[in-house]
């Protein structure tokens, strides 16, 4: 099959796992990672992750089956770093959702979902982790399915709901509150891309977790 990976950030985290993921499937198909969608050349298989481009209908057109992965039960969190919100608000698990690409975002076809707990000492490159080899499961799934897929439409009893684009503000801490009470904050902050800070006499300091080994 010919199958194209559409990432337009190249300094995502997820970049590792996909490469990896061209590297291992290279050998039977035709696999291909682009940064932007005039790059794609057509194919089986379209997935988009982590992609910040408009793709119309006219664009995937070109493919058999334009996916996108997305981590919420859909169609509740659609929008952007679902996982976050939903950890933030205390979620001890996500579900990860494979559908088809839509025009109205996130709106699409379900191909599979998958329950991935999430450790509530998790911190973020091990919830990173947890979330890109799932993802990586299920574009997995995608290949050996397609063709005798039965994509499932969205229930329509159930709200869709909306998380809204996350900013560097959303890593601020508040120095008078207790680390209890901002733990999860800190925890899901990536350090080297929106790491977690707090401002005080003045002065704005970064927060890194890591780990001590218990023994």
């Amino acid at each position: 099959m010919r199958i194209s990976i559409l990432c337009s950030d190249a300094e995502h985290p997820v970049n590792t796992y996909l490469q990896l993921w061209v590297a291992r499937n290279n050998f039977e198909h035709q696999v291909e990672l682009v940064r932007k969608k005039s790059e794609l050349s057509g194919g089986d298989i379209l997935f988009l992750i982590s992609c910040g481009e408009i793709v119309s209908a006219r664009d995937r057109k070109a493919y058999t089956s334009s996916l996108v992965l997305h981590a919420s039960d859909l169609p509740r969190g659609r929008g952007w770093s679902p996982h976050i919100w939903e950890l933030l608000a205390g979620a001890d698990g996500i579900v990860m959702s494979l559908l088809e690409a839509e025009d109205k975002v996130d709106s699409g076809r379900i191909w599979s979902k998958r329950w991935v707990p999430i450790p509530k000492t998790a911190l973020w490159h091990e919830i990173n982790d947890l979330v890109f080899s799932a993802e990586m499961e299920l574009m997995d799934f995608a290949l050996t399915s397609f063709g005798n897929i039965c994509p499932q439409q969205q229930p329509i009893d159930v709200e869709a709901t909306y998380f809204r684009l996350r900013t560097w503000q959303d890593s601020q801490v508040d120095p008078n509150k207790s680390i209890i009470e901002q733990f999860d904050q800190i925890r899901v902050c990536d350090p080297n891309r929106f790491p977690a800070f707090f401002e005080l006499r003045g002065q704005r300091y970064a927060l890194k977790l890591e780990k001590y080994d218990n023994e």
